[in-house]
């Protein structure tokens, strides 16, 4: 977070706000289309109701990413949306992590092999879909699947235009 707050250099400030954008954007639709029906899978009602949860969740700060994504840095309000859409993935984040990651876990644990296997499913999956945020696609799996193959491949070809930070 501090390398787009606490820079004053535009550049920077771009650079890194893309590749949040990137890995945010990324990592929602993956949880969208593996863990969240995973939830349901193994989890059943208390699962259906977590994965609900999480996509409401993950449809406000979707729309938040792609009011943020559309901002140059040397908008005002660049830094202030940043800020602002970083307080509800923390607290997004925080839930998951305190309270349906465990349980999810917990189920998971006389299943051979398939919390690994759905991290690979997971990772692999991140290589297909949006870089940037498409919250007009829902977060539905079966729609937001044939929505992501449409948008993905535009996507990709705008971040060979966009800065991000030097490797």
């Amino acid at each position: 977070m501090s390398t787009v707050v606490n820079s004053t250099d535009r550049d920077h400030q771009a650079r890194y706000g893309n590749q949040f954008v990137w890995e945010l954007a990324r990592h929602s639709v993956a949880e969208e289309l593996i863990i969240y029906p995973a939830f349901e899978k193994y989890l059943g009602q208390e699962g259906k109701s977590m994965a609900e949860s999480d996509r409401k969740e993950h449809h406000k700060l979707k729309e938040c990413l792609k009011e943020f994504q559309n901002m140059k840095a040397s908008h005002p309000d660049y830094v202030p949306k940043f800020k602002s859409l970083y307080a509800l993935l923390e607290q997004h984040l925080t839930e998951e992590e305190r309270d349906d990651l465990p349980r999810f876990e917990k189920a998971l644990n006389n299943k051979d092999g398939v919390s690994a296997k759905l991290a690979v499913n997971f990772q692999r999956t991140k290589a297909f879909i949006p870089t940037r945020s498409h919250p007009s696609a829902g977060e539905n799996p079966a729609f937001e699947s044939v929505m992501g193959l449409l948008a993905a491949p535009i996507d990709k070809l705008a971040d060979i235009f966009r800065k991000f930070p030097e490797k």
